[in-house]
């Protein structure tokens, strides 16, 4: 290998320990490279300790409530139950600390030297660590650093509120709180505090939340937040925070004053790339302060090379993964006989998760519309078997998107529980090309929700290039 003689230490040096970065260094090393990797917080990144894993441990935490209240029509007759804001946090902490633990393991295991220190960029070929102040020469560099939250620091008393690197570590929970932003972090968090036992109002500078989704996912859940009690301010946004004997208080353009004892500001996240030294050596940013990579997730800069969140390419966490593994199988992976390869971003499932769920692949059918000549959709909406007995009116949305012309689907969206585990295996089907008649022809599974997506027989509109219904 290339390490083993001057003028480098090593084949990769990776900056930042999150899932594009562990990935990238794990699938290195396992094709020989000699890999060294500095992560000057946590192992696992956003996604393990602040992000994902956390997020889903309080949506669960959060749904029993409703669990506990819909079991009456099942037969049960539960006591009042309790909870305890502080044993969530502290369960939440020792699982992120075994993961944490899980993946140092892993990287050890694999051969990967990990170092906790801060790591900038020095030269072409040249990484300082700032704990020791070691000059390592790499012949290949990632920077895999992620994102953070933004936050305006030009609104006066912004230093009140606080943001999703904080929020799953609130000493006491909070009984008001206000939310600033309209997508998907935002909108779990509201369903989160809301089914806890918070007040909860979000406040979003647009017309509608969850920009970006179907319209009719948009609709849907704005629909069952409301019902649930939380409030929208739409087309606002704060001006000042103040803090006073009551908590804080939220002033905004419209001459709003919302109350509460937490502001979370959840508008978005910024490329981690300050102070990298990627000024030494000419990294090139885009007009977002992204770095700038080809498809191959290559800078300007012959050697440097970045992946995940950084890029703000597609900001989920198996995308990253998928692009630090790329990058690691074609620089490494070519006397094993693997060949070099990129990322397809078509056809990425996702989910969102509220309460009620959000699992969407696919076009919207707005981007079917704007590319297709002929776009039908087939669509239900339908209460659960579990709402039938549980009192509740919760429904559950499905549609399916069409290409007219060749009865290729284009797009599925699913409002309701189970939504992302369903939305994981329709991937499935879309990645590999599957018509409305292939979903037609499988047998259904009964009795399930699921069942719907291949009982949908009829048509309930279909569009025409001129915007045109027929």
């Amino acid at each position: 290998m290339s390490a083993q003689n001057p003028p480098f230490d090593v084949d990769l040096f990776v900056i930042g320990g999150g899932s594009g970065g562990v990935r990238a260094a794990r699938i290195a090393a396992g094709h020989g490279a000699k890999v060294m990797l500095a992560e000057e917080f946590r192992m696992g990144g956003t996604c393990v300790i602040r992000g994902c894993v956390p997020k889903k441990l309080y949506v669960i935490a959060s749904r029993f409530a409703r669990e506990f209240a819909e079991a009456r029509g099942f037969g049960w007759t539960p006591g009042a139950p309790g909870f305890n804001w502080q044993h969530l946090v502290g369960a939440k902490e020792a699982e992120i600390t075994r993961l944490e633990g899980l993946y140092a393991k892993g990287q050890a295991s694999a051969g990967v030297e990990v170092v906790k220190s801060r790591a900038v960029i020095e030269g072409p070929n040249a990484v300082r660590l700032l704990a020791d102040n070691r000059i390592i020469r790499a012949k290949n560099i990632l920077i895999a650093t992620g994102g953070r939250p933004n936050i305006d620091t030009d609104l006066p008393g912004y230093q009140h509120v606080v943001t999703s690197d904080e929020v799953f570590d609130l000493e006491e929970f909070p009984k008001r709180i206000v939310i600033a932003g309209g997508g998907y972090i935002a909108l779990e968090f509201a369903g989160i505090f809301r089914l806890l036992g918070a007040e909860v109002t979000v406040i979003y500078r647009g017309a509608q939340v969850l920009r970006g989704f179907d319209q009719d996912l948009r609709d849907g859940l704005v629909a069952a937040y409301e019902k649930a009690g939380i409030r929208f301010v739409l087309h606002d946004t704060f001006t000042r925070i103040e803090r006073g004997d009551d908590g804080l208080v939220g002033h905004t353009k419209a001459g709003l004053a919302l109350p509460a004892d937490q502001i979370l500001f959840a508008i978005g996240r910024v490329p981690n790339v300050a102070g990298l030294g990627l000024e030494k050596v000419g990294v090139a940013l885009d007009k977002a302060d992204a770095i700038a990579v080809d498809a191959g997730s290559s800078t300007n800069v012959p050697g440097i090379f970045a992946v995940g969140d950084v890029t703000n390419r597609v900001n989920l966490t198996p995308v990253a993964i998928r692009e630090g593994h790329a990058l690691a199988d074609t620089l490494f992976g070519g006397e094993k006989g693997i060949k070099p390869w990129t990322v397809d971003y078509a056809n990425i499932p996702t989910a969102v998760f509220t309460t009620p769920e959000l699992g969407t692949v696919g076009l919207t059918e707005a981007e079917a519309r704007a590319q297709f000549a002929v776009v039908d959709i087939y669509k239900t909406s339908f209460r659960a078997i579990k709402a039938t007995l549980s009192g509740s009116d919760d429904r559950v949305m499905m549609k399916i998107i069409v290409d007219g012309e060749t009865d290729r689907v284009l797009g599925v969206h699913i409002l309701g529980d189970g939504a992302g585990e369903m939305i994981q295996l329709l991937g499935i089907p879309l990645k590999m090309g599957a018509t409305k008649a292939d979903f037609d022809a499988t047998m259904a599974v009964h009795p399930t929700a699921a069942e719907e997506l291949v009982t949908m027989r009829t048509r309930t509109a279909r569009f025409l290039s001129d915007n045109n219904i027929k």
